[in-house]
């Protein structure tokens, strides 16, 4: 058994039970044994973590994982991603299911739940396809990969375009009681569109995606969920007009939930020109321009689409943070534009990413934390294996993380766990950091070292 160990000194913030003092957290036999109702005395016996001046809460929960694995094993494994995934304050992470062969079938599922109990260092649960191999046309056997222990359903990297068959997986999602993940974006308004659809795009000459692409397919979601009373979760939300329309529906009690990524919280389309978000003076583009690894999808948005977002986000609008973390090879990224892979490689940035709205006011960190642990729990529910996840209640495994919300420290992807080094934030200062993450009480991360 992993030696008993106290985190003593720190703020605990626990959204689930209303706890936010000064006290210490006792872990033992892989779950939490208790929090003190102020800093004491540490029993004898224990490791001691010293959290005075830190912030102590719940591992994050990520609810939109990209680990590649089968498949593409060159861009991630479960393996790394579950290191990055540590590295980031997350102790649980739901792995999507665009993969080789795609997760839409229960021995696939097996493979990553089998895979992410021998080689994880955090929990590990899966996400079923919508569709076979994602392809739009004929749904999954959604019972059996529920009973195979799915926590969704997503096509995710393609939306659910036809809205007979959204209409049919809605209805399902009523008996799997599991939520029906969508990417939407209307793929005949997208077309072949680069980046945000604006100035910067036709200065860099670039073809943009209207903004429309995902208001339409987000609205269209909802009047289905509307239709079916069916279960629906809208995936990077990332335009005032979507969160809008979210906003209209849980008005209306529509059983609908959103996420918003860490970059559509901090970052714009103006990140394109490769200068850490600054302008071009004079118009005139550097060789910084055309930063592939800005190049994600929904694409990087508006000021004016960032400050929607977290607005949705402190008002509880938008449920929870999701990192759609998406690493790539470099091959993936070292090309044109055009010709580059959607995604970036961020559950390792991404607390220091969301402390941006924090550190401006936006978004307090009460409510951050409340939805990077207790909401994606609540959206997890029961089909976490049973197990309630998300708070440090007396009993439940002894997954936590420790932050230094005032810390600053410099992106450098050369050092980071996950095979994909794609992110715009190289080189750039993040305040927030991750000190110490630890699952089922056991360390598998700290800041600065390299555990095996």
């Amino acid at each position: 058994m992993t030696k008993p160990t106290a985190i003593v000194g720190g703020r605990v913030l626990d959204p689930v039970q209303g706890i936010d003092r000064l006290a210490d957290v006792l872990l033992k036999d892989g779950i939490v044994e208790a929090i003190t109702g102020a800093p004491g005395d540490v029993p004898d016996g224990y490791h001691v973590i010293d959290a005075t001046g830190l912030v102590v809460a719940p591992g994050f929960i990520d609810v939109h994982t990209h680990l590649r694995e089968p498949g593409f094993e060159h861009k991630e494994t479960i393996a790394t991603g579950t290191r990055a995934a540590a590295a980031g304050g997350f102790t649980t992470i739901c792995a999507m299911p665009n993969t080789e062969p795609n997760q839409d079938n229960v021995s696939t599922v097996e493979f990553v739940l089998r895979t992410g109990r021998e080689q994880g260092v955090v929990r590990v649960l899966a996400i079923g396809a919508v569709t076979l191999e994602r392809a739009g046309k004929r749904l999954v056997e959604m019972a059996e990969l529920a009973d195979a222990g799915v926590i969704g359903f997503s096509d995710d990297g393609n939306p659910v375009a036809d809205p007979n068959i959204m209409r049919q997986a809605l209805t399902y999602s009523q008996v799997t009681g599991l939520p029906i993940i969508n990417h939407c974006e209307e793929p005949s308004i997208a077309g072949a569109g680069q980046m945000q659809m604006g100035v910067i795009a036709s200065h860099l000459g670039l073809t943009g995606v209207a903004s429309e692409a995902e208001t339409v397919m987000v609205e269209r979601d909802i009047a289905l969920a509307e239709l079916t009373g069916g279960r629906l979760h809208v995936a990077h939300l990332s335009t005032r007009r979507a969160v809008e329309a979210v906003r209209r529906a849980k008005e209306r009690g529509l059983h609908v939930t959103a996420e918003a990524t860490p970059h559509h919280v901090s970052i714009t389309e103006s990140w394109v020109y490769g200068l850490g978000g600054a302008v071009p003076e004079n118009g005139a583009l550097s060789t910084a321009a055309y930063d592939t690894n800005t190049k994600v999808n929904p694409p990087l948005r508006t000021n004016d689409d960032v400050d929607a977002v977290v607005e949705g986000l402190a008002e509880g609008t938008i449920d929870l943070i999701a990192t759609d973390h998406a690493p790539h090879a470099a091959t993936d990224k070292e090309c044109t534009y055009i010709e580059a892979a959607h995604g970036i490689s961020n559950i390792e940035t991404a607390f220091g990413s969301c402390m941006v709205p924090v550190h401006s006011g936006h978004l307090a960190l009460e409510d951050l934390i409340e939805r990077m642990t207790a909401a994606p729990a609540r959206f997890l529910g029961p089909t976490a294996g049973d197990t309630e996840l998300g708070s440090l209640k007396v009993g439940l495994p002894a997954d936590v993380v420790v932050l230094d919300p005032s810390a600053d420290w410099t992106v450098e992807p050369e050092a980071f766990f996950s095979k994909g080094k794609n992110t715009p934030l190289a080189g750039t200062t993040l305040k927030g950091l991750v000190v110490t993450t630890l699952y089922a009480g056991e360390v598998v991360h700290e800041a600065g070292a390299r555990l095996d």
